[in-house]
Formats: structure tokens, sequence, C-alpha cells
């Protein structure tokens, strides 16, 4: 019985990890701005940390790490602060239109840019298409969660985590993006 809950428990780990390593699936996004967002070719050779939701309650629990995320990686730092750093990275949340919500996407789109602070509309995406393909190569399957990527400059997926934010993930999420911390 041990073994058997053991070679489960691996098999989930390799599972949940398959895609790291792997580069990041073509991915075409539209910004609350109107611009089109090529992911991983518009990365411009940078870190960057893609962040995926697909249903609503995936949303509800992204919505948890806007904050966060914003803070940590595109608030100026303050230059009084000991520990406070600037990243040089592409950070795109991406709202999933996929199956019947399709219909909704141009007036979820118009709902979303009015409630989004303009500074932050560059980075919200919007993705409408199919999800098969996306589940397949990133290997994902609850579709109540929300995933995170971080990318390497060169697009492959170093580190992947889902779910509501917590202090623990963050931190993992920032030691991994050390090197796009600017001097």
């Amino acid at each position: 019985m041990k073994y058997i809950l053991s070679t489960l428990l691996a098999m989930s780990f390799t599972w949940a990890s398959a895609q790291v390593g792997d580069v990041f699936p073509l991915m075409e996004g539209e910004s609350l701005r109107y611009d089109t967002v090529n992911i991983p070719a518009d990365l411009n050779g940078k870190y960057s940390l893609i962040a995926l939701a697909f249903s609503k309650k995936s949303e509800e629990d992204l919505g948890s790490w806007f904050n966060p995320m914003y803070n940590q990686f595109l608030v100026e730092p303050d230059p009084n602060a000991f520990f406070s750093f600037e990243y040089d990275l592409n950070l795109y949340i991406i709202p999933m239109f996929t199956g019947a919500k399709r219909a909704a996407y141009k007036s979820t789109m118009r709902k979303v840019q009015e409630t989004v602070a303009p500074e932050l509309q560059p980075y919200v995406l919007f993705y409408k298409g199919t999800l098969k393909d996306y589940k397949e190569a990133l290997n994902f399957d609850g579709k109540d969660l929300p995933y995170f990527y971080v990318l390497d400059p060169e697009g492959k997926i170093i580190y992947t985590t889902s779910g509501k934010y917590s202090r623990t993930k963050m931190q993992e999420i920032v030691d991994i993006l050390e090197p796009a911390a600017k001097d």
C-alpha cells in the first residue's frame, strides 16, 4: 500500500512539473489597449510571469494575486527602502475565453477596461480560442485554479504553480526571477 501511494505521489509530481523545461506554447492575446501580443515571440528576451485563468472560480483566485504581483514587480521601488528591487520582466494576466465563453469576449473586455487602472491595462491579455492544446502542453487539469508560469528569456518554462496567492508561492516566484532584478 505504501509503495502504491509513493508511486502515485511521484507520478503526480512528475505530471505537475512535466512542462518545466519546455517552451511555452504559442499564444496570441489582446491587451486592454487592443495591442496583439504573441507569447513567447514578443517577450523580447526577458524573463516573464504568465498567469492563466479559464473559469470564473479561477479568475477569483487570480484576483488574490493582483496586488502582490503589482507591488512586487510593477511598482517603482522606494529608493529609501533597504530591500527593494526593480524588475525587467514581462507580466501578463490572461483570462482565457474558450468554448461557449468566447461569445462574451468583447463585452467582458469592455467591462474590464472600465475597472482596470490604465497603467495596468497593458498587462492584461485576453485569449480567445481553444483550451485543449494548452491543457495538454501546459499539463493543467483543474479548471477552478489559476496557473502561473515563469519563463526564462528564451521562453522556456522554468517554474510553475497554481491556486490562490500565498507568501510561499510568491517567494518562490521572486527567487526564480532574481536574475530579472535590476542592480
